[in-house]
């Protein structure tokens, strides 16, 4: 389902295009000296304003699709762990190599069961205010499974027969950890970078769509006056700047 502002975005756009539609049905007095409010230029702005308007629900979509896979791969994680330091426990590692594994297992799996899911609902719904911050948690989560498998490497005598408990294994499992990670974060600043220039086509306030807008509306109130049903046709033609 489409958000409160990404409706906002789309209408602005449709309405814009009804705005040029009336300017046309003007004909030859509809002649700003202005360039920026000639058709062309409004034709132009309007194709513009469409295309970052796809490129940001591209991004959107790819950013998505990366978060669920991010969480796909993490979802076994603090499992994995707990299976991993109880093997190692009974492999006969020393007790000191045992009580490191265990600090670094209890870091991995954090003090409360809400971080999980709150932090999975952050990035779904991230902000660039609120992106770093929960980015920050996945990068500590890979650190410490990177530490943790350290620790085995170092203690040769951990040597699980269960495939998943191996060492390779884990390292593998690290590698797709930072690999989903990397992607989200790829796709995050894609999808940023699209919405900034999405914002600048509609929400410049020197040359931007609602400011376009407006201009038009004023120039055609020129010509036939405020009460002129002229003008009323694309008086009530809403234009919003939305940031989100």
């Amino acid at each position: 389902m489409a958000s409160i502002s990404e409706t906002g975005h789309a209408k602005n756009v449709a309405n814009f295009q009804e705005l040029i539609s009336f300017s046309k049905g003007y004909a030859e007095t509809y002649n700003p000296v202005n360039t920026r409010l000639t058709i062309t230029e409004l034709e132009k702005l309007y194709t513009t304003a469409s295309e970052k308007l796809e490129e940001v629900a591209t991004a959107k979509a790819a950013y998505s699709n990366a978060v669920n896979n991010r969480k796909n791969a993490f979802a076994n994680l603090k499992s994995l762990a707990t299976k991993t330091l109880n093997s190692f426990i009974v492999s006969g590692a020393d007790a000191l190599a045992i009580q490191n594994a265990k600090t670094i297992n209890r870091k991995l799996q954090g003090s409360s069961k809400k971080t999980t899911v709150e932090k999975e609902k952050t990035i779904e719904e991230s902000t660039n205010k609120t992106i770093s911050t929960s980015q920050q948690s996945y990068d500590q989560l890979i650190n410490h499974f990177a530490n943790l498998i350290q620790v085995l490497v170092q203690n040769t005598i951990y040597n699980p027969n269960e495939e998943e408990l191996k060492t390779t294994s884990l390292q593998a499992k690290l590698n797709q950890l930072q690999e989903n990670n990397t992607k989200l974060i790829n796709a995050y600043t894609q999808y940023s970078n699209a919405m900034i220039q999405r914002n600048n086509t509609l929400y410049n306030p020197l040359t931007g769509l609602v400011q376009t807008s407006k201009e038009v509306k004023l120039y055609v109130k020129s010509i036939f006056g405020t009460k002129s049903p002229k003008y009323k046709q694309i008086s009530g033609l809403e234009f919003k700047v939305i940031r989100k």
